[in-house]
């Protein structure tokens, strides 16, 4: 299996088990925000986590500007809204999908 599709892999596993926890949070509490905002940041350690994935998703999305120019990729809203609207776990290996397109060498014909 080429490294390409251990993304693609990555991408459909980091969009599925985010979710999971996210519909199981909405079934329960419905679309109670304060409650969300509530659990987040609610102990220490999972404000730890919260601000690192924040810290992390900025990261990736200067990354994803200057890697995305670099490479001449298009449509890299995509990838903007999928890490605004999953996350991290599912926009970066989507986006490492599509970057291996834009390195690996076309056939000769």
């Amino acid at each position: 299996m080429t490294r390409k599709y251990i993304y693609l892999i990555l991408a459909i596993f980091g969009f599925i088990v985010p979710y999971y926890f996210l519909i199981s949070f909405l079934s329960a509490h419905g679309f109670d925000a304060r409650l969300f905002f509530q659990q987040l940041l609610g102990t220490p350690i999972s404000t730890f986590f919260a601000v690192d994935l924040i810290g992390s998703s900025f990261v990736f999305i200067v990354y994803l500007g200057q890697e995305g120019a670099r490479r001449s990729m298009k449509h890299k809203w995509i990838y903007l809204v999928a890490v605004l609207t999953v996350g991290l776990s599912f926009a970066l290996p989507l986006f490492l999908f599509v970057r291996e397109t834009h390195i690996e060498p076309t056939p000769s014909k």
